[in-house]
């Protein structure tokens, strides 16, 4: 009994170094042909269209030298190493070929093919076992859509993937991209970067991104974060910063921003979509619109914020909505939506809207002013128009009518012409300190005039109806006309402003890679190289 176990053992044992030795003879280098053997001290020197085998791999070259006890082959002139069960095939002027470990160590103009997919360097290392191929003295690869250089690279030809690193370049037709490091999948044609990532198109638009980026080269898909992309018309960045270029969209969240430098506008917000052959743009989630100005910006605030640019002006237009509050030097208006038309620099104010202008309130169902040389020039209210101006000593002169027009003057009240159920309401003054009495005036048509804030002069015409009381004779209920409402708490300031949204400080003029100087040092000609060793 104890001896038939031992020799079931002793087989088993057998069987087991059997099966290692028939892997050991499998994994060694085999000579199939050369024309020449002969020799050497330490290795057999093949001559003259050599082919080796390594397990499924096939090796051509010129001549070897075969080192049998080390399984190791060096390969000169022409070598080609190909595997009859994929499709890579590599080629060079020198290898040396280790059957252990399956490394092939290939040098100068080296070539490997993978299906559509090909590696040009000079030095490569390339591990049969694993399919990973890597180079480390400058390489480059191309495919049918891009071609991509790097000082080093690793291509996973089993993974279908290649990372760059070191002065990483990808160009193609369309673009060309500049980073440290990338990721690139050769059967879907992706990229992806880390950190900083430099993009310049043919048209020469920027796209930029700080932390990362993805870019599907076939079909110009890109997302960039902490990105920007800089045309010449505009400038949009965001922390996510998508953009289709087939569909010419953009759509960027959180920190949005979108600056057109012709109209010198920029819009902020939490989530934007621009849709560039259009030039129409939509921003939301606590807006904020910054139009800049020689002397000064215009404020704007709403939930969103919708952008209409064209070349025709009447084409153009700004929409805010809801709750849009604005404020301009001395400027402020707030109202539930604003449209904004480029054409005739008219701001429409919508649905219980209130404009302050230094000491002036004025309301209305409707108002819309113009803005001219930079300051507002004319207002019109429509339906139950209400304005209310502050005098030196805080007395409330009031006007109201169907229709109102204000005009102004380097941004203060000049004057007020009412038509239709005029009613007009001021405190008489003399010297801008002494009381004299409260002058009432109801009438068809009623024009108030103004000087530095004050009533200067009435005039009225079609049936009027005038009083005058004295201060003693005054009670309470008559220093107001009926709908007084003085909103003064309301008035957004740039406090209001700075709470709803504080942009992103971007910093300006961000380093790129495409600032580099482009210098290569040319390397000498085989008759420099001579004539230095002649010397």
């Amino acid at each position: 009994m104890i001896r038939n176990k031992l020799l079931l053992l002793g087989l088993c044992f057998l069987l087991a170094t059997l099966q290692v030795k028939g892997q050991e003879e499998k994994s060694r280098l085999e000579i199939l042909h050369a024309d020449e053997l002969q020799g050497g001290k330490g290795f057999d020197r093949l001559l003259t269209d050599v082919i080796m085998k390594h397990k499924n791999s096939l090796i051509y070259c010129d001549s070897a030298h075969f080192y049998v006890q080390d399984n190791l082959a060096k390969l000169f002139g022409s070598v080609k190493i190909e595997n009859q069960e994929d499709s890579v095939t590599v080629t060079s002027l020198y290898a040396e070929y280790d059957g252990d470990t399956q490394m092939a160590r290939l040098r100068n103009n080296v070539v490997l093919v993978n299906e559509g997919t090909t590696l040009y360097t000079d030095f490569l290392d390339y591990n049969r076992g694993t399919g990973v191929a890597n180079y480390f003295n400058s390489g480059m690869v191309k495919d049918s859509t891009n071609t991509l250089t790097s000082v080093k690279g690793t291509y996973e030809t089993q993974q279908e993937k290649i990372t760059f690193t070191e002065k990483v370049v990808l160009e193609n037709p369309d673009y060309t991209m500049k980073s440290k490091s990338l990721l690139y999948y050769t059967q879907t044609k992706i990229a992806e970067t880390e950190k900083l990532t430099n993009i310049l198109s043919k048209e020469g638009n920027k796209l930029n991104a700080q932390r990362g980026s993805f870019y599907d080269t076939q079909n110009k898909i890109f997302r960039f974060y902490d990105g920007d992309m800089e045309s010449e018309n505009s400038i949009v960045s965001g922390e996510i910063l998508y953009y289709d270029e087939n569909e010419q969209y953009y759509e960027a969240r959180e920190n949005v921003s979108i600056f057109n430098k012709e109209r010198n506008v920029e819009v902020f917000g939490e989530e934007g979509k621009y849709w560039e052959e259009r030039q129409y743009s939509k921003v939301y989630g606590k807006a904020l619109v910054r139009k800049y100005f020689d002397a000064d910006t215009l404020y704007m605030i709403a939930d969103t914020l919708i952008s209409q640019d064209s070349e025709v002006p009447k084409d153009r237009f700004t929409l805010a909505y809801p709750n849009m509050r604005m404020i301009k030097s001395d400027l402020a208006g707030r109202a539930d939506s604003m449209a904004y038309m480029y054409a005739d620099s008219t701001v429409y104010l919508y649905s219980d809207p209130v404009l302050w202008n230094n000491k002036s309130q004025i309301t209305a169902d409707s108002i819309r002013f113009i803005i001219a040389n930079q300051e507002i020039d004319q207002a019109l209210l429509l339906d139950n128009a209400f304005a209310i101006t502050q005098d030196t000593v805080a007395n409330f002169n009031q006007i109201k009518g169907r229709k109102m027009t204000g005009y102004f003057v380097d941004g203060d009240m000049d004057l007020l012409d009412v038509e239709g159920n005029g009613e007009s309401l001021y405190f008489a003054m003399e010297n801008d300190t002494t009381f004299k009495g409260l002058n009432k005036l109801l009438c068809g048509r009623i024009i108030m005039e103004f000087q530095e804030g004050t009533v200067s002069r009435i005039s009225h015409s079609i049936k009027p109806e005038a009083s005058f009381t004295p201060p003693h004779l005054i009670e309470e209920d008559q220093t107001q006309l009926k709908g007084f409402s003085w909103r003064s708490e309301e008035r957004p300031d740039q406090k209001l402003i700075d709470d709803w949204r504080t942009p992103r400080k971007r910093e300006k003029n961000r380093y790129s890679f495409f600032d580099e100087p482009n210098v290569a040092l040319p390397f000498p000609s085989d008759d420099e190289i001579q004539k230095r060793i002649d010397n």
